[in-house]
């Protein structure tokens, strides 16, 4: 008898660029967590790839492709997607968010017989989901598909009842964190409080509230600054504002991707988003023991009980967010209670079980559009 060793079904991940980002950051975490004996993996990118962050994977076996879309239609991307999947012949395509959902049809016309799609947010131009031209496109594109997941509870909620989702077609995959990384840091004695926020400088993220916020705050707690992590089309427009406002002395704009000394330098962690899905980063904060003040949008409602684990406020309420950035600081034992409360929550969601529910879905799908149970070695007689 001769063992036989048969590949495990290859999984291809297309996203429309391979870059530091909350979701692509998600991705790697989760598949540098996965078997490599349950699923092969690739990654293909519509619009480039940033090697140093690419360094993040650390999976040796997972390819990345870069299709080199222009911008526009970009039908020779089809071309060019659909030659790499008639040659690298995977079980899956899984698609990411409205800009790969397209090439679900690419898809089918080269023979993938699993085709997954997830919403990780809506686009910066629509935060609210409000175009009838993205809406129409997703609902075209939804039988494409075997299963169109969403990573927030109102964002699954939304996939049914405005794009018309079946029940049987949705799933929620929550975010995860890694919790073994993003630790509590030793606790800050004196010094003033530091105020801090990551994300993309885009407009639907808001980080000028937050500058109006410090603003008001500075009036109140004159020992405090302001930390923002990022990088994005609105650097200089927020670097201005923090100049004009009175307090850019106060204000630090840095980008980097190594985050967590930074959170760990922090009294208050902030997110501003005028829209978001399951925000990474506030997921890395609770998990670095933060209090968080938070915008009551999308999934965030999800993560934090309001005036258990931190606070909301309502998106681009400059005045509320100074309140309760200010309630932090001036009362440090509920600071500390609100952070307890944000790393056990963060406990709950590590990244680990964000894989395990991936592959759950995965396995799934694959024994009913593959009929077989598990995609295993086999042993057969020659």
């Amino acid at each position: 008898m001769t063992m036989q060793t048969t590949s495990p079904p290859l999984i291809v991940h297309l996203i429309y660029r391979y870059a530091l980002g909350g979701m692509e950051v998600q991705l790697t975490e989760r598949l540098n967590r996965m078997p490599e004996q349950r699923y092969r993996h690739a990654i293909v990118s519509l619009t480039g790839i940033d090697r140093d962050f690419a360094k993040r994977l650390k999976r040796q076996d997972v390819s990345i492709y870069d299709l080199g879309k222009h911008p526009g239609l970009g039908l020779d991307a089809h071309l060019k997607l659909w030659r790499l999947l008639r040659s690298l012949r995977p079980a899956v395509l899984h698609s990411y968010n409205l800009s790969a959902m397209e090439y679900g049809v690419t898809a089918l016309v080269a023979g993938v017989p699993v085709r997954i799609n997830g919403a990780h947010g809506r686009e910066a131009e629509d935060p609210q989901g409000r175009r009838k031209r993205h809406r129409m496109l997703r609902r075209l594109l939804v039988p494409f598909y075997d299963c169109c997941y969403a990573n927030s509870r109102a964002m699954e909620a939304w996939n049914r009842e405005c794009i018309g989702v079946p029940v049987e077609r949705s799933r929620f995959l929550p975010n995860g964190v890694d919790t073994e990384r993003f630790i509590p840091g030793p606790e800050r004695i004196g010094a003033g409080a530091v105020v801090g926020t990551v994300g993309r400088l885009d407009p639907v993220k808001d980080q000028s509230t937050l500058i109006d916020a410090l603003v008001l705050l500075h009036r109140r707690v004159a020992a405090v600054r302001l930390i923002i992590v990022g990088d994005g089309p609105c650097l200089r427009a927020l670097r201005q504002r923090a100049e004009q406002r009175g307090v850019g002395h106060l204000c630090s704009i840095v980008s980097r991707t190594d985050v967590l000394p930074l959170l760990q330098q922090m009294t208050v962690f902030v997110l501003p988003s005028l829209a978001e899905g399951t925000p990474g980063a506030v997921l890395e904060a609770m998990a670095c023991g933060l209090p968080v003040v938070a915008s009551r949008v999308g999934g965030v409602p999800e993560l934090i009980a309001d005036g258990i684990s931190g606070t909301l406020v309502d998106p681009g309420n400059a005045q509320a967010m100074a309140r309760a950035i200010e309630r932090y600081i001036r009362s440090p034992s509920l600071a500390r209670q609100h952070a307890w409360a944000a790393r056990r929550a963060a406990e709950e969601r590590s990244m680990q079980v964000s894989a395990d529910t991936y592959l759950a879905m995965y396995d799934a799908l694959c024994a009913r559009k593959l009929h077989t149970e598990r995609m295993v070695p086999q042993c057969v007689e020659l």
